[in-house]
């Protein structure tokens, strides 16, 4: 299903990964481990390697259902250094269950990669032929952007961009995307349809 780039992003380097094709990929991975670093760039839409790396078990306040993420990317700008986002239901699971299994003195969610020079793309685009999907390009940027899409559907741009760590002009040249899912609605062709990012894991 072919979409539409906003902004200066050429039209075939973007790419909406769906919650459908999402749950193929996850299925597809070998472990939870691999499920929690797919989940946190499509469902929490962060940064891969570089905030996704960082992230440790105390960073996750279950009671209040948030995550506190180090903004490598943004640290320079006077507070920026870190953002707090919600602990979404999709994102939620997948973390209950790899806490579940990782060993109990662990400090970091995702232990078997910590240089955010790792090169995951690789891993995930075999595990994304195994779902038997086709690699789509930029792979965790278009996941970070297909989150941030869905967001937007719910919450209003000043929130999304603070939960996401970008201003409305990045996010509108870089991550929004318009979908064919936007004109089917349009049109009346979809209804009654529940907001995208509260699909279930």
């Amino acid at each position: 299903m072919k979409k539409l780039a906003v902004g200066a992003s050429p039209k075939e380097r973007v790419s909406f990964v769906s919650q459908a094709k999402a749950q193929k990929v996850l299925a597809a991975c070998p472990d939870d481990e691999w499920r929690v670093i797919f989940g946190l760039a499509r469902f929490g839409g962060l940064r891969c390697p570089s905030e996704i790396t960082p992230l440790q078990w105390s960073h996750i306040d279950w009671e209040k259902g948030e995550i506190t993420v180090n903004c490598v990317k943004t640290k320079h700008h006077e507070g920026r250094e870190i953002r707090v986002i919600p602990l979404f239901p999709e994102l939620k699971v997948l973390l209950e269950a790899w806490r579940a299994k990782a060993p109990a003195d662990s400090e970091w969610v995702i232990s078997r990669v910590r240089s955010n020079k790792t090169n995951l793309r690789t891993q995930l685009e075999r595990i994304i032929e195994e779902a038997g999907l086709k690699p789509w390009p930029k792979l965790f940027q278009n996941l970070r952007s297909s989150r941030e899409t869905e967001l937007m559907e719910t919450f209003p741009i000043h929130v999304v961009c603070a939960w996401m760590g970008n201003t409305p002009k990045v996010a509108a040249k870089h991550y929004l995307q318009v979908t064919a899912e936007h004109f089917r609605r349009a049109v009346g062709l979809v209804q009654n349809q529940e907001p995208p990012s509260q699909g279930a894991a």
